[in-house]
């Protein structure tokens, strides 16, 4: 196991040495990991049913101000001027402006901060596209609009179709058929799709392949959610079945490093299963996450990937029964 986590960990003191190589110990906390656990945590006190307003109540329970960037810091500030008091009093979900909330002087409402929180959503959606991105929908409107909500909902609808496909291309077409045809997003995912068959989708044209994104995408902020969500795109259809290769992949094509290389590997694993994971990229995180959030800090990643598999359960047995 794991030493103790340093002071930095229980603190949130910025400090990167136990993600550097030779000090790997455990999954050290971020934003990805923080708002991944948000998601569970909402969708095991809420269920399906879930609303915009249960996710502020999460933000403002579990999540710190400082612990949030870019459109999630401007939409939390907003949360907090216009909805001083807490959101379990008796404002209701349709009262709320979330449109307001999201754009009020937030000029990243497009960024790719809500595309990263999409994998709980997908997890508790296996085999249902349609119903992981309406639920990511319900997150992402919170603090973007447009393609800053496309993005989570087309990485939700690809994490859950990748429970019923290990097709790299079908997840993918599964995720574009959740967002709008006419939207900039689908454009540019299609286009990366073009760029990959255009070098045979092969791992040894990643070079070619990566040169023709950054071309295509150079007017778009390192951050922006479209350049980043084909970026992915790429990854998995250079990747195929090999989990290295995505994810390396992903990373190497730059931008938003870190939020690439874990959607990627998030849609990769629910194709393949952690099985398929080379032991090498899992045995030097000794089972072990840090996230900053009660409950989950630390707590073991097997113990996580037991209660998403439980609300998966619940929300079938729900969907079944109401049917």
């Amino acid at each position: 196991m794991p030493e103790k986590s340093p002071a930095s960990e229980q603190t949130g003191e910025t400090n990167c040495k136990p993600s550097t190589r030779e000090s790997i110990a455990f999954m050290e906390s971020d934003d990805d990991i923080r708002y991944t656990v948000l998601g569970q945590i909402i969708m095991a006190r809420h269920g399906a049913g879930f609303t915009t307003r249960h996710v502020a109540n999460a933000w403002l329970e579990f999540l710190g101000y400082g612990l949030v960037c870019t459109a999630e810091t401007q939409a939390y500030r907003n949360m907090v001027l216009a909805y001083p008091r807490n959101f379990e009093w008796d404002v209701k979900d349709d009262e709320i402006d979330w449109t307001w909330i999201a754009t009020h002087h937030n000029p990243f409402r497009e960024w790719i901060g809500a595309q990263i929180r999409a994998d709980s959503f997908g997890y508790a959606a296996p085999g249902n596209p349609e119903l992981a991105a309406e639920f990511a929908w319900r997150d992402a409107r919170m603090t973007h609009v447009k393609n800053g909500i496309y993005g989570e909902m087309f990485v939700a609808a690809m994490i859950a179709t990748a429970f019923a496909t290990q097709d790299p291309l079908a997840v993918i077409k599964a995720g574009l058929a959740q967002i709008p045809e006419r939207s900039r997003l689908h454009q540019d995912i299609r286009d990366a799709i073009a760029i990959c068959q255009e070098h045979g989708n092969r791992a040894s044209e990643f070079e070619a392949v990566l040169e023709k994104l950054e071309k295509r995408f150079a007017h778009l902020s390192d951050v922006h959610t479209n350049n980043n969500a084909a970026l992915v795109v790429a990854a998995l259809l250079l990747g195929q079945d090999d989990f290295e290769k995505t994810i390396t992949i992903a990373v190497m094509g730059g931008w938003d490093t870190d939020c690439n290389g874990a959607t990627a590997g998030s849609i990769w694993g629910a194709m393949f299963g952690a099985s398929r994971i080379p032991s090498k990229w899992t045995e030097p995180l000794h089972d072990t996450m840090f996230s900053l959030i009660p409950d989950y800090h630390p707590i073991a990643i097997s113990e996580c990937a037991r209660r998403s598999v439980e609300i998966a359960k619940k929300i079938l047995s729900t969907k079944a029964a109401s049917a």
